[in-house]
């Protein structure tokens, strides 16, 4: 061997070995992916929101007069029973102080009442006494009359004088029973407040009795006091008669009919509620969102048609999360739709076939958050890649993430 070929087979090893290792370094490598199969199985569709429930029909209980209201007994979740269950009381008000002024004409209008009185009693008094003059006439001119001695003309001026002052009497009696009545109420106008209520009988209240059989939801008035006619006290209704209002997006809205079942969750029991869209009200109102962005949101109306006993805790104005279902199927091919990516104007997903990524054209039917009905280009079996990016392309070796 010559010595330029033992240099050679010294030098030419460590270069195949660094050889070795940059085509080890540099040879493409599959990538990791998460992978999902395709299957079938069921798919619901529905549009989501918040919403609150209500009693169907709440009364709201008012004073249906001015006055006193005393402290209302009832709480809230008391049981009332229509027209038996007296629910409050309402009692006349206290007159009101009388200031200087005020209190000195009222008592000069008593006296005079009284002065008026004096003088009614007077005239009845002499009302009276022509009364007992005609009697004592009339009475002579008939004997007289008997025995033919005056004439028939005389009798019938003793009678007409006699009729006369007898209603006279009469209206002298009359003036001054009114007398007396002006002068009660002239004194009535001179009561304070604490005259007044020692003249009254222990209580001429008013009972307001429950309108429906239900349960009082809330005390609006509780504590006595002055109210007007027409202040609420108390709003009573049926907890069993509860809906549920959501207020949807006016473009998931025009999506919902009436009859479309809703699944209702997070209302704190352990399994859902079944419910029945019964109303889409048919006007809008702005709304402004969390972020400040201004929405137009319509009302939607649902019974709960799950048996009452199954969410008896519920009450009036409590939060749900009510999902009304659009679309539904038991049978559906399906992927998980954060597989899908545009291609186009369509939509297309990377399969994996002998350890390759492959694209493929699908045509896509309904899809919820999470899955997405495959109407053509997918079968049962098939692997797809779950978060597709842009390294992805057709041929790229593939590798399941672990």
């Amino acid at each position: 061997m010559s010595p330029h070929t033992g240099t050679r087979l010294f030098w030419a090893i460590p270069i195949l070995l660094l050889a070795a290792g940059l085509a080890f370094a540099f040879w493409p490598r599959p990538v990791e992916v998460d992978l999902a199969p395709v299957e079938r199985g069921p798919l619901v569709t529905t549009v989501s929101e918040t919403g609150r429930t209500r009693i169907h029909d709440v009364f709201v209980v008012s004073s249906p007069v001015l006055g006193r209201t005393n402290r209302i007994e009832v709480e809230e979740g008391d049981t009332v029973v229509a027209g038996v269950t007296v629910v409050a009381e309402i009692e006349p008000i206290d007159p009101t102080l009388l200031d200087i002024r005020t209190e000195a004409e009222a008592r000069a209008a008593a006296d005079a009442a009284r002065a008026a009185l004096t003088l009614a009693q007077s005239e009845e008094r002499q009302a009276q006494a022509e009364l007992d003059f005609a009697t004592s006439d009339v009475t002579r001119i008939r004997e007289l009359a008997n025995r033919g001695t005056v004439s028939v003309r005389a009798v019938e001026l003793a009678e007409r004088a006699y009729r006369t002052a007898e209603a006279a009497v009469a209206t002298a009696r009359a003036a001054v029973e009114m007398r007396q009545e002006q002068v009660r109420a002239a004194e009535a106008r001179l009561l304070g407040p604490s005259e007044a209520k020692a003249t009254l009988p222990a209580c001429t209240c008013i009972p307001i009795r429950a309108p429906v059989d239900g349960m009082v939801l809330r005390v609006l008035q509780e504590s006595a006091g002055v109210v007007a006619a027409g202040t609420p006290l108390l709003e009573i209704g049926d907890p069993r008669d509860l809906e549920i209002v959501v207020d949807f997006v006016s473009s998931d809205a025009v999506r919902i009919d009436p009859g479309q079942r809703v699944i209702v969750e997070g209302w704190g029991g352990p399994e859902a509620l079944s419910g029945k869209v019964r109303r889409v009200e048919p006007f809008g109102f702005t709304k402004v969102s969390a972020l400040g962005i201004e929405e137009q949101r319509v009302g939607v109306v649902i019974d709960i048609t799950t048996p009452a006993e199954t969410w008896t805790r519920l009450g009036h104005g409590f939060e749900v999360e009510a999902r009304v279902v659009l679309w539904e199927s038991l049978d559906v091919l399906k992927v998980p739709v954060t597989a899908l990516f545009r291609e186009g104007d369509g939509w297309a997903v990377f399969a994996v076939a002998e350890g390759r990524a492959r694209a493929v054209d699908v045509t896509v039917g309904e899809r919820t958050d999470t899955e997405a009905q495959i109407l053509s280009g997918l079968a049962p079996g098939d692997i797809v890649v779950r978060f597709p990016d842009d390294r992805i392309e057709t041929g790229l070796r593939l590798a399941p993430r672990l």
